[in-house]
This record gives C-alpha cells, structure tokens and sequence, in this order.
C-alpha cells in the first residue's frame, strides 16, 4: 500500500519505518526539515532500538519524508501522528492534531481529480473519546469536503513502548480498529495485513467503533500505570516492615489473574504516554461530571515516589554542599526520552537540598543538559561516582548492575537503590526504595 504518515515524532517515525519493513511504500510530512533531511538521508531522528537500522536500510526508498502535504495524494490512506501535549489541567491540547486534520483536508480539495475511493485518515495518535467523530472529521470536512465520499476517518491507536517501540509494532498484542465504514475496516486489514501473514495470523484484531478505540489506549495505558502505583504502594508497605517487596512481587505475579509484568516496584513512571494519558482521561472523565478516584491517587502516589527516595537519603546523611550522583536520567532504559522522567524531581529535591550534583546517563545526558545546564555531567557512572558523598539510582540501565570497584572512589558510600539495578556488597551503604 502507499501510506503517508503526519508527524515524524516517536509514535510516526517508528510506525513509518516499521509499516516500510512491511513492504509498505511510506512518507512522512513534517514541518522540521532537519528530520526530513535525516529520513531521507537514513538516519533516524531520534533514539530508539532497533529504529536506526530500518532506517538505514528504507530511509530515501520506501520510506520517505517531506514538507509538502500534496505527497498524501499518492496514498490511500494518512495516519496522524501529531504532538497532543498536556494543557495545564491536564486536557490534551488538540492543535496540532486539528491543524494536521486541516492540511491534510486542504491537500485533498486541491486534488486536481477527485479520487475514486473516499481517502481514509487514521487517528493514530492518543485522543479521548468523540475526538476523531468531533473534533478531527469537521477539520477535514472544513476544506469543502464531504466524509464518506470524499473521505472517511478511523482511529488505530498505538500500544508501543519507548525502549521497545519496534519490537512491539512487529509483535503486537492486539489490533484495535476503530471505524465505521466497512473500507475503512478493509484498509486496516490491508495494512496489517503483511505482519498477520509473519506471525501465522496470530494477532488479535478488535474491530470496534470509533470512541471505543479512542477509550482501549487509555485504558490500556491508566490500567498499567495503576498496576504500577499499587506495587509501588505494597512496595512502600513492604519496607516499612523489613518484607523485601520483589520477593513478594514474584510470587503474586504467578497468579494468572494479576500477571508478573508491571510489577517491579520503584521511583515511580514517566515518559510520554502513563503521565499524559492518566491526566488527559481524568481531566476528560471530570468534564463529564465523574472524579475518577483510583487513577487520581495512582498519580498522588506516583508523584510522591521520588521524595521517598530522597528521604531515605535523608537518613544517612545531609547532601547540603555535599557531592551527590544521579544515576539514570531517562524515563527508562533504552531511550534518550526524559519527558516526565523521575529525574526531574530528584534533581529539584537535591537542588533544594543544596545538594552539589553530578549526573550520569548513557544515552539522555544532552537532552537534561538543555533543562538543567548548570549542575555536572559526567562521562561514566565511574566518573560520577568518584568522590561524591551519595548516589541515588534513577534509570534501570544494564550498565548500573555493572558497577563495583567505583563504589570504593565514593567519599560516603551511601547508594540508594530506586530501580533493583545496584547490587548489595560489602563496603556501601545500599538501601532499595521498597526492598
């Protein structure tokens, strides 16, 4: 099929050059022409596993990018995969998406003849229910154009992890297709159609409607960010009787019923998606006249995570004028994404702590350098461990499980632990967040 997709963040780039690997003939339009030119160069433009090599291998072939909307006329269909940033009650911020909707309308009405088929444009990106019906379809519609003859619009949201974002296009869980148009449907099937075949047919697919497709991501998403809130909670109980909070995990994780995933306790989650998504659908779901009290305190306690690992610094030492190290500055291992990372909020806690701060990432350092340019970076968690008075472990990088010798460089020897990924050993202070 020949696919355009709008956006060329983390969701349009991986979905492009994954879709490419399908054997799909796919363009990106984007506003930023550096990201054009690395597409269309074969780099990838940003950082995730796996992304580099497929588009090394399909950048400036199958896979292209452009400023220019009219390339969707050559497609059959156009996903949007624009930016839908927090207002600040939490709402989602339509703009871009609207503004992509009404470009892509634009470009269809300047279509010199009209095309046989409706065009179909997919919300790809996360929006909350009625959005696509009530929102995006006028924007379309705006340039003159009439929904069912000359286009028609479908949601199919993404269930992709940073990190792991590849792997899970091409392996996914499920398929969600949310139309209510039989074409519609029928494209879907078309464009999944190659990676059903690689895995024998056994993918799920739930076809449903519109809003119902738009509420499965949230709900998919609120779902695990809850999962993780409540083995944080259990985990915060755990410490405060001495009950080692993994070894309870892995044994509930045997339950069928409850799962081992989503189970490791910690500082806590961020990123682009549980933070963005837990607020937009409790700020949608008070619109409506309804508090959502579980996802609400899901994120009071999320929030309160970081502090925790503070405090247990806390008991072992005062950090003002002191040397600490952060370890770990993305939201997770295997990106350089520190959108609502745990981070942020260590950092701010050790800042008003008067704490003098180095910190280490080995992907996420120029990107915390943009937010935080006068406190220290340094090149190695060897390097940042050398003479400092504390560390404090943020991110799950394998690296970190390495670490040994350069605990011994440490003034105080004082580690705490917020992801398991520190081994105890003789000669450190270890304290585990919730172990």
């Amino acid at each position: 099929m020949n696919v355009s997709i709008v956006g060329s963040g983390y969701v349009g780039t991986t979905v492009a050059a994954c879709l490419a690997d399908l054997g799909h003939e796919v363009v990106t339009i984007d506003i930023d022409e550096d990201i054009v030119d690395a597409v269309n160069d074969g780099r990838s433009p940003i950082h995730e596993p796996g992304l580099d090599e497929l588009v090394a291998e399909h950048g400036g072939g199958r896979l292209r990018a452009s400023t220019d909307y009219e390339e969707i006329l050559d497609t059959e269909l156009t996903m949007l995969a624009l930016p839908t940033p927090s207002n600040d009650d939490g709402s989602i911020d339509l703009q871009f998406m609207e503004a992509g909707a009404a470009s892509v309308g634009e470009a269809l009405a300047g279509a010199e003849n009209a095309a046989a088929d409706p065009h179909l444009v997919v919300t790809k990106s996360t929006v909350v229910p009625n959005t696509t019906e009530d929102r995006l379809a006028p924007r379309l519609a705006d340039a003159g154009l009439e929904r069912g003859t000359d286009f028609l619009v479908a949601s199919n949201p993404e269930f992709q992890r940073e990190g792991t974002a590849v792997a899970d296009f091409l392996n996914p869980d499920k398929l969600v297709f949310g139309t209510d148009d039989d074409r519609a449907t029928e494209l879907l099937h078309d464009l999944y159609a190659p990676l059903r075949e690689a895995a024998d047919g056994d993918v799920p697919v739930v076809e449903t409607g519109i809003p119902e497709a738009e509420m499965i991501k949230y709900a998919n998403n609120t779902f695990l960010a809850t999962k993780v809130s409540l083995i944080n909670d259990i985990g915060n109980i755990c410490k405060e009787f001495g009950v080692d909070a993994y070894e309870v995990a892995d044994a509930i994780g045997l339950d069928d019923r409850i799962g081992e995933q989503f189970l490791r306790s910690g500082v806590g989650w961020g990123g682009s998606c549980f933070p963005k998504d837990t607020d937009a659908i409790i700020a949608a779901a008070r619109e409506q006249g309804y508090d959502p009290a579980v996802l609400s305190a899901a994120v009071e306690l999320n929030d309160a995570q970081p502090e925790r690992l503070l405090a247990l610094l806390d008991d072992h030492i005062d950090v003002s004028g002191k040397r600490v190290a952060v370890l770990g500055l993305a939201f997770k291992s295997g990106t350089d994404d520190i959108r609502n990372t745990r981070a942020v909020p260590v950092i701010e806690g050790l800042q008003e702590r008067g704490a003098d701060i180095v910190a280490y990432d080995p992907v996420a350092t120029e990107n915390m350098r943009e937010r935080y340019p006068d406190i220290e970076y340094a090149d190695s968690a060897t390097a940042a461990l050398a003479g400092a008075s504390g560390a404090v472990v943020v991110t799950d990088w394998d690296e970190f499980a390495a670490l040994d010798a350069a605990f011994d460089d440490m003034a105080d020897p004082i580690v705490v632990d917020g992801r398991r990924i520190i081994e105890r050993r003789d000669g450190i202070t270890y304290e585990g967040l919730t172990w």
